[in-house]
């Protein structure tokens, strides 16, 4: 069985074709468009990634999920992700709960320690407390799914004292993944608490992260989890076309000036000549670009290769043009979704309030 879906961090990049960067406006517009459309093409999930510079527009992933649940019937709304350190997780919990509500049962959370870190400053959090931040937010979310009224110290936030928390969320539990990004601690600490681990694949060889799901499973199976609770999913980077070339010529120039825009800490990105997105997009790379034929191939290697049950498409990174990136959404439902479902075990069963596993 496997989950298929799209996720979108709302950047606003550069057009290489114009030089005009995008307007927020509209690039919110458009993300609430491409949620309505996955939903009415019969894909999974989708995701909207958090982050609090001038070049993005997702500040707020819970709000524009909100939205986006007015517009659509059956697709699962997830963050992708929350970062978790330099938010409250009773916010957190309050917020997601009401869109699980809102959405009739179709929330998720996936929470990160956050790979951008403007908002450690912006919410008056230090750096130096990295670690200790997200880890104890981390428990207290989980706890609080469970636990209500609650009783909680610690310190990183005030105690909690018999502290009622609601609404409750319409899913027991409302899901919550764990998004790691290469780390084998994040694997343990994922498999320890009997959550979802979800991946997150940039560049570089597609099995550079394969001990992440052995340390998974294992810490998992030490911690006394059954092993059918667990679940791992990937997030990548890539593009469906009609052909392998029309999928590379329209991703490339839109991801190559988001890589230089976007995806930077403290205002240096990175070049990718073409040379070397071409080589990632082969077969041994971690993007998923090409023919819907070889989307189906790459994600069938993810699967061999750590045993995913859900893999999210950032097909639009860097401002990938509206048109074209609803044709690749249209493809990627029409053209990949069945063939992987026919492969992996049939159709994901419908949304519901059955919590992880549904």
């Amino acid at each position: 069985m496997i989950e298929i879906g799209i996720l979108t961090f709302g950047e606003v990049t550069t057009d290489p074709a114009t030089g005009r960067a995008a307007d927020p406006h509209r690039r919110i517009l458009d993300t609430l468009e491409q949620a309505r459309v996955a939903d009415q093409a019969g894909l999974d999930v989708f995701g909207i990634g958090e982050h609090h510079r001038g070049d993005f527009v997702a500040s707020s992933p819970q709000t524009l999920l909100a939205a986006a649940a007015a517009a659509t019937t059956r697709i699962r709304l997830t963050s992708a992700a929350t970062v978790l350190s330099s938010d409250d997780p009773v916010r957190v919990y309050e917020q997601f709960s009401t869109l699980d509500h809102i959405s009739e049962g179709r929330a998720e959370i996936m929470a990160g320690r956050g790979s951008y870190t403007e908002s450690f400053p912006l919410f008056g959090y230090s750096l130096d407390d990295y670690e200790v931040l997200f880890e104890e937010k981390l428990d207290l979310l989980l706890r609080l799914r469970s636990e209500n009224p609650i009783t909680w110290s610690g310190s990183t936030r005030p105690p909690l004292e018999n502290a009622e928390i609601s609404p409750r969320a319409l899913q027991d539990p409302l899901p919550v993944w764990r998004a790691a990004g290469g780390s084998p601690a994040s694997a343990v600490r994922a498999g320890r608490s009997g959550i979802p681990m979800i991946i997150g694949f940039l560049m570089g060889p597609l099995r550079a992260h394969e001990a992440m799901t052995a340390y998974y499973r294992a810490a998992a199976e030490q911690a006394g989890i059954p092993a059918p609770l667990l679940r791992v999913g990937a997030s990548v980077h890539g593009f469906v076309g009609r052909t392998s070339q029309e999928a590379r010529e329209t991703m490339y120039p839109y991801f190559s000036r988001g890589m230089r825009e976007n995806n930077h800490q403290r205002g240096v990105g990175f070049d990718i000549p073409h040379a070397t997105f071409d080589a990632q997009a082969g077969p041994g790379g971690m993007p998923v670009v090409g023919s819907p034929q070889e989307v189906v191939d790459k994600t069938m290697a993810y699967h061999r290769v750590y045993g995913i049950d859900r893999i999210l498409f950032q097909m639009g990174f860097g401002g990938v043009p509206q048109r074209d990136h609803l044709e690749a959404i249209e493809l990627l439902a029409t053209e990949v979704a069945p063939v992987l479902r026919r492969e992996l075990g049939g159709a994901p069963a419908a949304p519901g309030h059955g919590g992880e596993n549904r």
